[in-house]
């Protein structure tokens, strides 16, 4: 039954929107719990990159699903909801609120609709378009996905090594289009009664807190984290590793530029970043925009929610 399905909020926006601290703050007043869908708060020792929240900022909320794999772990979207759904099936069977707080929207989108099935992945195969990739560089898988497949590399940014690469795996193992394939499924597959905020702040005040908060890590000790992590023996090739920030810096670290040009580059692509965000989000019928400043609103929202459903 419809009333049976798991009760969720979801706060999702751009990078630097406020999302996680209004999620403290909701939680407290709620007593709930949180779980983190951003795709790089899961990796134990990438923090300050990360923005994870400090312990202290977390208000002794619970927040699950941080720091839960190494840099050199597989980690993906189907990863995330093998993981989130016990958690909120036991949240909900305790009656506790659950948050759930991040901007990687297809962590939320596979969580709330599923994701289709596919063919177990092939080492070998991945292993060879990963050599392509390093031998070539990303634009040449880039322009075959676009032969392939106009429709996904339209979906997919040009340097995004791991979608591009993930694609054309799908295509291979499937013999079918991903973008077909997706948009066969459309994330149908919803077993859960959600409240979907998405925070709308302006874009040039966004810009702003880019970058600011970009040189707030800078000085909060990022290339202290990532020299570390690359004494660990962690590849400067692994997915997190070619993070926004953490590839940067493993370039300045490499004399490949300075650190007020991989200063510039990290606000550069992390503001390019959030307009990809945004672009995603908006493309979703069921988000409740609001503005992270007004509390009041947000709180009507949510308790208008929770009421209906008689939480």
């Amino acid at each position: 039954m419809v009333e049976d399905f798991p009760k969720l909020i979801i706060i999702s926006g751009p990078t630097c929107s406020g999302k996680s601290l209004l999620a403290v703050e909701l939680a407290l007043m709620l007593g709930g719990e949180i779980i983190n869908a951003d795709s790089m708060q899961v990796y134990r020792g990438m923090d300050i990159g990360t923005a994870k929240l400090r312990v202290s900022e977390r208000k002794g909320i619970p927040h699950h699903l941080i720091d839960i794999v190494d840099p050199d772990q597989e980690f993906n979207a189907a990863l995330f909801r093998l993981h989130a759904l016990p958690i909120i099936k036991d949240l909900n069977v305790k009656k506790i609120p659950t948050l759930v707080v991040g901007g990687t929207g297809l962590y939320v989108k596979a969580l709330l609709g599923g994701l289709f099935a596919c063919p177990p992945s092939k080492p070998e195969l991945r292993q060879s378009l990963r050599e392509e990739c390093e031998e070539r560089g990303p634009s040449f898988l880039y322009q075959r996905l676009s032969r392939l497949d106009r429709g996904a590399a339209n979906s997919i940014h040009p340097m995004d090594k791991v979608r591009i690469m993930r694609a054309l795996e799908v295509i291979h193992l499937t013999g079918f289009p991903f973008s077909e394939l997706t948009r066969k499924h459309g994330f149908s597959d919803t077993g859960f009664l959600a409240l979907n905020l998405s925070l709308n702040v302006d874009r040039q005040v966004l810009y702003t807190r880019i970058n600011r908060r970009t040189m707030s890590m800078i000085d909060s000790g990022l290339i202290s984290e990532i020299e570390r992590l690359l004494t660990m023996g962690y590849s400067p090739e692994l997915k997190p590793m070619q993070a926004i920030g953490y590839r940067h810096i493993v370039g300045y670290l490499k004399g490949r530029w300075n650190l007020d040009e991989a200063t510039r580059l990290i606000q550069r692509d992390t503001r390019r970043y959030a307009k990809r965000q945004l672009t995603w989000l908006r493309a979703d019928s069921d988000i409740v925009w609001v503005n992270p400043d007004d509390k009041p609103d947000i709180i009507n929202t949510v308790m208008a929610f929770m009421q209906r459903l008689d939480l």
